[in-house]
């Protein structure tokens, strides 16, 4: 199902930002059920540095909105244990390169804990985190690192595209009795569109999202690529037919809706902000080639990340940036 007919489906909706979305999100869940809560650097005074969280600690308290040290392996580690205790805590880390301080906390006890005690210990923990360039923060701000969380066997990822699949996704992370993270393309909070505004909203995990139907080539796009392939599909309107789909779940990846449309339009092309070797790109590439391989027409393209480090240099930050140009280009490789 398409995030276009789950929002036409609702009765009521709103114009609102990515930002706005996941404000929304985490307010509701919060509302819903009082075992959650939001714990992270500067997610309380500041309203976190993205704006994110603006609003949260009026309106929930201290308790339930708790700014931390600069410590990620500590309150990762925090958030780990409080939902091994029954909590659910949404944990934010401001930035996804900052994750790698805390790797012990999610490989080792995150991902396994529930494997290791046999299923009686749930893991219901939501790690939000920023990534992508585009802000000229330099390489230690600006990587796009979904791929290795969708690569822990024990963990959940989730890179939605459209403020609806933001509010959907995010809502169904919170409730869920595994650990999610949940990864937002900083350079798509100001990206509007219609949400459902019903509390009961929710997007399953491992289904991704029709956005522009066609006929001709399957872009397959996560986060800010999404919005980029939507502007290459009109671009090319006329002369080629672009379907566009938001994958919005890494793992569980949703791999009827990716083939289905290969099967229709003969060629794709894999647009994801992260270095092309060894991702996103592979994975969904080794999917068709398995489960569609006969229905190709042509090599399938891939729109991604040069295998560097994102410079802090403007000019050299937009080289290695894909964007709707990009997109193009390996669209007219496939004619």
């Amino acid at each position: 199902m398409s995030v276009d007919s789950d929002v036409s489906s609702a009765s009521n909706t709103e114009t609102m930002t990515v930002r706005e979305a996941i404000r929304a999100a985490m307010r509701e869940e919060m509302q819903r059920d009082e075992d959650v809560f939001l714990m992270g650097e500067d997610v309380g005074l500041f309203g976190g540095v993205f704006d994110v969280s603006d609003g949260l600690l009026e309106e929930f308290g201290e308790g339930r909105v708790r700014d931390t040290p600069i410590s990620e392996a500590g309150f990762l580690g925090a958030g780990v244990g409080s939902a091994a205790a029954g909590s659910r805590p949404i944990v934010e880390i401001m930035f996804s390169d900052f994750l790698g301080v805390s790797m012990e906390q999610t490989m080792n006890q995150m991902a396994k804990m529930r494997y290791m005690f046999g299923g009686k210990t749930e893991m219901p923990v939501t790690v939000r985190t920023t990534e992508g360039g585009g802000m000229g923060a330099a390489s230690q701000h600006s990587g796009t690192v979904h791929t290795w969380f969708a690569h822990f066997p024990g963990l959940i990822a989730v890179t939605p595209g459209t403020p609806a699949a933001a509010k959907g996704l995010l809502k169904t992370a919170i409730r869920s009795n595994d650990p999610v993270f949940f990864f937002e393309n900083k350079m798509i909070y100001e990206q509007s569109g219609e949400v459902p505004t019903d509390p009961d909203f929710t997007l399953p995990i491992g289904e991704a999202g029709v956005e522009r139907e066609g006929e001709d080539v399957t872009v397959i796009a996560t986060q800010r690529l999404v919005g980029e392939s939507l502007q290459a599909a009109e671009e090319l309107a006329g002369d080629v037919d672009l379907e566009v789909i938001d994958l919005r779940s890494l793992y569980p990846l949703d791999t009827d809706t990716i083939t289905e449309s290969l099967a229709k339009t003969g060629r794709v092309v894999i647009a994801d902000e992260s270095p092309v070797s060894y991702g996103v790109h592979a994975e969904v590439l080794s999917r068709l080639v398995e489960h569609g391989f006969y229905t190709l027409d042509a090599p399938p393209e891939r729109v991604g990340v040069p295998d560097t480090h994102i410079p802090f240099s403007q000019p050299l930050e937009n080289e290695v940036l894909p964007d709707s140009e990009d997109v193009i280009a390996a669209v007219g490789r496939l004619s």
